[in-house]
Formats: C-alpha cells, sequence, structure tokens
C-alpha cells in the first residue's frame, strides 16, 4: 500500500523515481480505509533528507500510512527554508490534542551537550510524557534514544573521544520479539554518534530489552514495551551514501569503519542494511497495526504492553 504525504513535498518526487508508490492526498481521501496515522518530529539539520530515508520505509509496508511532519514548537531551523518548514511542518503545539498510532523522534546534532542544556529540552521532555497518553507506539532514533531513556529511567549518556562512525556487525539477541522477527543472528548497521548509552547502566526491572548491539560500538536497539517505545541508537534508515556525505562533511578526518570497500573512500560504498530497515520499519509499523484500537480515541487509554 502507499504513503500518503503532501503532493508537493519534495520526498514525493525522489520515492515516485524509485518506484515507492506514493497516493495523492485527494486519492486517500476517496478510500474507504482508515489509514495509520504516523507523526515524525524531526530534529536532523537536513529535514529534506531524512525525512525522504523515512518516507521510503514507511511507505514500503503493506499498510497505508499518513505521515504528519512535526517540529518543536520555537525552535527556528537554520538548515532548512522557513517556507519548506511552514509549508510541510506543524508544531507540536498544533498537534498536542490529536492522538497518532505512531510517532518518531529523529536524533539531533546535540550530543556533545548535557540534556538540560538543549535549547528545547522542555519541551521534548513533554512530548515524551504526551506520547505515553496520545500515541500507541513511538520509535526514537540515536540522540533522541538516548533522550528517552534518559527522561523514563534516568538513564544517563557517555561523552566518546573518538566518533563511533562506520558499518558495524550487531547481534540479534531477541529473535522472538516481535520488532526482532524475520532478522538474521547478525546484520549490519549505520552508526554516526559521538555519545553512547552503555549496557551496564540500563536499569533492571524495569522492563527494558536489549534487541541488538555490536562488540565494536555497543547497544543499537532497546525495546522498551511498557511504554511504548522502540529505541534505536544507529540509523538503519540511512541511505547508501549519507556516511560518506558526513564523511566529506566533516573534512574526512576520520574514514567510516568498514564501509568504502577496501577502506577506500574513492570507490563507492556498498548497501549491507537495506533489507534489515525494511525489516524493522515492516515489524515496528505491523505489531503497531496488530495492537492498536480501531478507534483512535481510545489510544492512551492504557499503554499495551508488547508481545
Amino acid at each position: 500500500m502507499p504513503i500518503k504525504i503532501a503532493d508537493d513535498l519534495p520526498a514525493r518526487a525522489i520515492l515516485e523515481g524509485e518506484g515507492v508508490v506514493v497516493m495523492r492526498e485527494a486519492d486517500a481521501v476517496r478510500q474507504d480505509i482508515r489509514p495509520l496515522r504516523i507523526a515524525l518530529l524531526n530534529l536532523m539539520p537536513d529535514k529534506i533528507s531524512t525525512e525522504t530515508q523515512l518516507a521510503r520505509l514507511l511507505g514500503a509496508t503493506p499498510l497505508q500510512v499518513e505521515l504528519t511532519l512535526v517540529r518543536i514548537s520555537d525552535h527556528v531551523s537554520r538548515n532548512t527554508s522557513a517556507d519548506h518548514m511552514a509549508s510541510f511542518y506543524r508544531p507540536w503545539s498544533d498537534v498536542r490534542d490529536e492522538r497518532f498510532d505512531g510517532f518518531i523522534i529523529t536524533g539531533a546534532p546535540v550530543e556533545t551537550l548535557p540534556f538540560e542544556e538543549v535549547s528545547y529540552w522542555d519541551e521534548l521532555r513533554a512530548i515524551l510524557d504526551w506520547t505515553q497518553t496520545h500515541v500507541h507506539r513511538s520509535l526514537s532514533i540515536c540522540w533522541a534514544a538516548q533522550a528517552a531513556l534518559h527522561h523514563f529511567h534516568g538513564v544517563g549518556k557517555h561523552g566518546l573521544e573518538r566518533k563511533a562512525f562506520g558499518l558495524f556487525r550487531h547481534h540479534n539477541h531477541m529473535p522472538s520479539s516481535p520488532w526482532m522477527r524475520g532478522f538474521s543472528d547478525d546484520f549490519c548497521v549505520p552508526v554516526s554518534r559521538w555519545s553512547e548509552v552503555r549496557r551496564q547502566d540500563i536499569p533492571e526491572g524495569r522492563g527494558l530489552q536489549i534487541l541488538a548491539e555490536s562488540d565494536e560500538s555497543g547497544l543499537c536497539l532497546i525495546g522498551d514495551p511498557g511504554r511504548g517505545f522502540l529505541h534505536m541508537f544507529n540509523h538503519l534508515e540511512y541511505d547508501t551514501l549519507t556516511l560518506a556525505e558526513e564523511y566529506a562533511r566533516d573534512g574526512a578526518r576520520q574514514l567510516p569503519a568498514h564501509y568504502f570497500p577496501d577502506d577506500d573512500p574513492a570507490q563507492t560504498p556498498r548497501n549491507h542494511w537495506r533489507s534489515h530497515a525494511h525489516l524493522l520499519f515492516g515489524n515496528w509499523i505491523d505489531e503497531m497495526y496488530q495492537t492498536v484500537p480501531f478507534d483512535l480515541g481510545r489510544v492512551g487509554a492504557a499503554v499495551l504492553t508488547a508481545a
């Protein structure tokens, strides 16, 4: 089934060129079906690239998805045009009375700051609390995953002397989890961050499930069924060349590990994670669809625990 996004969102032309089925808004209205309402709080600087990456994965699932783009209410983006933000994004203050089947929070380039020094920390904390009453299932990515674990469970983050950067092999610790269904015993995941959450800091007795981690780069996926969250510290959503673009943007200072063929940045990297990216997002949406009330007004009446 297609994904419903704004007719003139830049991601539309890119996805249509890739063969992803994208539904026109007028056609979506005519279908007698309740689409899954998923909102994306996009904290990344390059918002258009992030929109496209996540819409691609959401649009590959077999259910109709209606994507709402959300921004921090009073934060002004410095890397995306004001016209784009005004045309396609709604401030959280405008959607806080609505309910969603799913909510995604991206990472942000603020990893070296203490959480409390991030300019929008108070609003993000309010958003995290709001997910518990207005959202059925949530997905946090990279810094947002660290922030959510800190907010809900008091878990700290640790700065790294050297950026965790590259393509790292991860182990599947819980193949019985609905989020890990169909995953290989090990799989590759792009990693790009300056901080980490450590296994020994994960509190016991709070229902947190370590789903996947790497011997080299540490934790990757943590399930938090009591809060309706899946936390991903890394970037399965990345495009093939995203790490190469980050490498060039950073002045070619640190070569991403295990990424370029023969560690030669002149060679084009190969995508070893695309299938697992689609699998993770497909599992997330399927688990959401199987457990969410048909009546969105009932979302938040109780936090349903994942199987």
